[in-house]
């Protein structure tokens, strides 16, 4: 039995699993700073390609991309107590202008600032602030922003791309004259999230609301989007909220309507972050490293010449495939790297390459390729002619990224089940507990949470609030 890459394997120990596969795939490693992470140049590509995706959907609804100050003043977190109560105990303060030489010959702070500067947690409160500035009168509005950009809420139990103190995201602020226009804005961008993440990266999901409990702070309604990990955990993998008035008050979000009077803005704030990342290795990666869905995958096909010293003409025959793949909008790349074949192999495996191409000498000679799928390993391994491979490679990927979508949905689909006895469903089980939603209600629920450590995720859509969905999450 060949071994696996990755150990321990998900069935030994699923959290030491996990941090193997970005180990292998060479994604991210933690940083000097507690809770931060360095994304390494594999991993910054799937997040390119998650920008691309989302920017796209993001711009078709008329959003425009915009930046704001990474430091805000602390002033403007008072304004929206309920708020910043969320994020009050995570936020990172700048507190000094400048460094200067200590008595010791090392750097201090020197010279304080007048009012403390927030590093961004979120940026309701700066962009309120300038749409204030930007609104005027009805014709002003809808006004529909977004950013990407870093943020920082310190974490004391990191986790690479789930959990880290610094993270990346996108996050939307858009403005209304009236409520009914920000909730359908903030249902839509919902929508958005979910056939986004279901198309291109293929996470499916439940999609619903959030209870009361879990609403965003100061929002009025907060819509989700929950996935089930493999160890039948739950992501929360973005939201969408509807904020009201609140914020349009807090920030003199004020506009005249048609009649000359004033009113203030209904707001929706909403985003999705790098720990989509981590949902991709938890549902696609398996004991020997990642898996990556083609159409987010930044190498789509792995070309390896297979010659045991460098072979400067067989590798002229691979980048010359490669450039016929390229002009038909694969992404290829040819590993050239003077090492053994069987590093490369385990390199493209690890790394999450859907489709693996080899070709030796005799396959050269012949015309033809050996492709392996990395949805379905070795088993799959099959030659054909160069120009067969030409006009089936990109079946092959939809084949890929189709499969993987199936075995997710297979997963989201048996392991969710309706229950009422929660405390014996999570006493001997994993996964999703589908409940009826005056569960939440009853005064054992309480104790239920904390004995099993579960969370009410969302009460979804599909079953038009009357259900809840419970489980244990990230």
């Amino acid at each position: 039995m060949t071994p696996n890459a990755i150990t321990p394997t998900r069935a030994q120990d699923f959290p030491e699993w996990y941090q193997q596969v970005i180990r292998a795939a060479d994604l991210a490693e933690s940083s000097p700073v507690r809770g931060c992470m360095t994304i390494k140049p594999n991993g910054y590509a799937i997040w390119e390609g998650l920008q691309a995706a989302f920017d796209r959907e993001i711009k078709a609804m008329g959003v425009r991309n915009a930046y704001f100050p990474l430091l805000i003043p602390l002033s403007y977190f008072s304004r929206e107590a309920q708020h910043v109560d969320g994020f009050a105990k995570e936020c990172a303060v700048v507190t000094h202008h400048r460094l200067e030489a200590g008595p010791d010959g090392g750097l201090q702070p020197a010279a304080p600032l007048e009012e403390p500067l927030v590093v961004r947690p979120t940026s309701e409160m700066i962009i309120g602030d300038a749409m204030a500035r930007w609104v005027q009168s009805y014709r002003d509005l809808p006004l529909k922003l977004n950013q990407w950009a870093n943020v920082m809420r310190w974490e004391m139990r990191p986790r690479l791309f789930l959990r880290t103190s610094e993270f990346l995201w996108q996050e939307g602020h858009n403005a209304f004259a009236t409520a009914d226009e920000a909730d359908a804005d903030a249902r839509a961008v919902l929508d958005m999230y979910v056939r986004v993440a279901r198309e291109v990266l293929a996470l499916p999901s439940i999609p619903g609301r959030k209870t009361e409990d879990e609403t965003f702070p100061g929002a009025e309604v907060t819509y989700t989007f929950e996935m089930m990990m493999q160890d039948g955990k739950a992501l929360q993998s973005g939201t969408s909220h509807h904020m009201g008035q609140n914020f349009a008050r807090s920030c003199g979000i004020k506009y005249q309507d048609k009649d000359g009077r004033e009113q203030y803005a209904h707001t929706t704030s909403w985003g999705v972050s790098s720990r989509l990342i981590g949902a991709l290795i938890m549902t696609h990666a398996d004991d020997d490293g990642l898996v990556l869905p083609p159409r987010i995958a930044p190498e789509q096909v792995a070309i390896l010449p297979i010659t045991k010293s460098p072979d400067a003409a067989l590798t002229e025959h691979c980048q010359a495939l490669a450039e016929q793949l390229r002009a038909a909008g694969i992404r290829a790349e040819v590993d050239a790297r003077d090492m053994r074949t069987p590093d490369k192999i385990w390199g493209a495996l690890k790394r999450g390459v859907p489709l693996r191409v080899e070709i030796g000498g005799r396959e050269a000679a012949a015309g033809a390729v050996t492709h392996v799928r990395r949805d379905l390993g070795r088993g799959s391994k099959a030659t054909a002619p160069v120009q067969h491979f030409l006009g089936a490679a990109r079946g092959l990927l939809d084949e890929v990224q189709q499969n993987l979508l199936a075995r997710a949905e297979q997963r989201l689909r048996e392991n969710t089940h309706d229950t009422e006895d929660l405390d014996g469903f999570f006493a001997h089980g994993t996964g999703f507990a589908r409940a009826p939603a005056s569960v939440l209600q009853d005064p054992s629920f309480t104790e239920v949470k904390k004995r099993h450590g579960v969370t009410p995720r969302c009460m979804p859509f599909a079953d038009g609030g009357e259900s809840v969905i419970i489980a244990r999450a990230y």
